[in-house]
């Protein structure tokens, strides 16, 4: 009976992908667990499975279930049976063996170091299990890469009113030069309210065309129903969401703060902020750009650029005030993801130099899947009720969606 509940690896993704509370570490040590038991069970037998060896002392007879209390929750092991000699037993579920927390190190080190299978193997011999070959090792990452692709991958389902972007730089060796590449990342709040990790890719450079053709793989694994695309301030990313979401853009009002600071002096940059505030925090957007005209007064005779760009970039900052208000402290900035963009920051900097693209999407796809499971089960990031207000409220003011779609269809010819 426990031959028949083996799963594949693809069978393993898909349930791991399929449930909302799949715990991806608790999978991938349960992955791993198995491909040891596989080198240790092959290497008694003296074959692996289905091979015709002459040094083949017997044969595999199914598998056992047993239960393995482990810091990631339990785990139903498959552990395998012999037809003739002593019963096989894994090595490390040998009394008094640290060698949960050697595998859950071999799915970090997997993860940070890519398919390095001489650093992951130095990790499995910690383990004293012999038989883990260079090839098993390279698989054993392939699987775990597997997941991060079948998340990146997946269907978007449903519509998707407010979408943030963001780009970090990582240091990646390429061709015998080490290159900093941009990781570009794609957050969403479903129409349910829930807010999720919808994409994740690297580009050699943060330009227009690797935005759009980013965004055209957003909409093609299914993302619609864009109201709004908040993000900082890039040109080629501003141009590339008008060119294939065509929907407004909301400039991070906290970069655009910043950026100010960088034209004024020191002494001015409080009353710089103080007035910028007035606009971001106003009543209406009716208020907000009737503040608008009074802060450039203001600040004229003091910081005459400063006003010039806020002048400039007037409709990109106030572009939230168009939605309900109890979106608008989340709408107007990038900031409600910085704990997670701090958090890859923090890894990659311990890595310094990822030895390939791969180990770099290995590392934040980790590092988000972990992240999406948490949101799915916490408590709405916007109510469900306010979330139906923004289509109500949109289609008063903007064009109906097969409108939408007739612009994007035009612009991608």
């Amino acid at each position: 009976m426990a031959e028949g509940q083996r799963m594949t690896t693809a069978e393993l993704v898909a349930k791991v992908m399929a449930g909302e509370h799949g715990d991806f570490v608790r999978e991938a040590v349960a992955l791993i667990a198995h491909e040891l038991m596989e080198a240790e069970i092959s290497t008694e037998v003296g074959a692996e499975l289905g091979e015709v060896s002459p040094a083949r002392v017997t044969h595999r007879n199914g598998y056992r279930p047993r239960p393995w209390e482990t810091r990631v929750g339990e785990i139903e092991l498959l552990i395998p049976r012999k037809r003739q000699g002593p019963a096989y037993f894994p090595s490390f579920l040998e009394p008094r063996r640290r060698s949960e927390q050697a595998i859950v190190a071999v799915v970090l080190e997997a993860y940070v170091n890519g398919v390095s299978t001489r650093k992951v193997d130095r990790l499995v011999e910690q383990l004293g299990i012999a038989g883990m070959t260079k090839d098993r090792v390279s698989a054993l990452c392939r699987a775990l890469d597997q997941q991060v692709s079948v998340f990146r991958e997946r269907p978007l389902e449903g519509a998707y009113p407010y979408l943030w972007l963001d780009a970090k730089h990582l240091k990646v060796r390429a061709g015998g030069h080490v290159r900093s590449k941009a990781l570009v990342i794609a957050y969403a709040v479903h129409e349910s309210g829930i807010r999720e990790v919808i994409g994740l890719d690297l580009g050699e450079i943060e330009s227009e065309a690797f935005w759009v053709e980013f965004l055209r793989s957003l909409r093609a694994r299914g993302l619609q129903g864009v109201r709004l695309a908040v993000s900082d301030q890039h040109e080629g990313l501003k141009h590339a969401i008008e060119r294939v979401l065509a929907c407004p853009w909301q400039r991070c009002t906290v970069h655009f703060v910043r950026n100010m600071h960088q034209h004024c002096r020191p002494s001015q940059r409080g009353l710089v902020s103080a007035a910028l505030r007035e606009l971001f925090q106003a009543e209406s957007g009716t208020q907000a750009r009737e503040r608008m005209g009074q802060v450039i007064e203001r600040l004229e005779p003091s910081v005459a650029k400063v006003c010039r760009l806020l002048e400039d970039a007037e409709e990109d900052l106030l572009a939230f005030y168009a939605f309900p208000p109890s979106h608008w402290s989340k709408l107007r900035s990038t900031n409600p993801l910085e704990r997670v963009n701090r958090e890859i920051g923090r890894r990659s900097d311990v890595v310094g130099i990822f030895p390939t693209d791969a180990s770099a999407i290995r590392l934040a796809g980790a590092l988000l899947i972990e992240q999406n499971d948490e949101w799915l089960v916490c408590r709405r990031y916007l109510s469900a009720e306010s979330m139906a207000l923004v289509d109500a409220e949109q289609d008063e003011d903007t064009e109906t969606e097969t409108d939408r779609e007739e612009v994007i269809e035009l612009n991608a010819a």
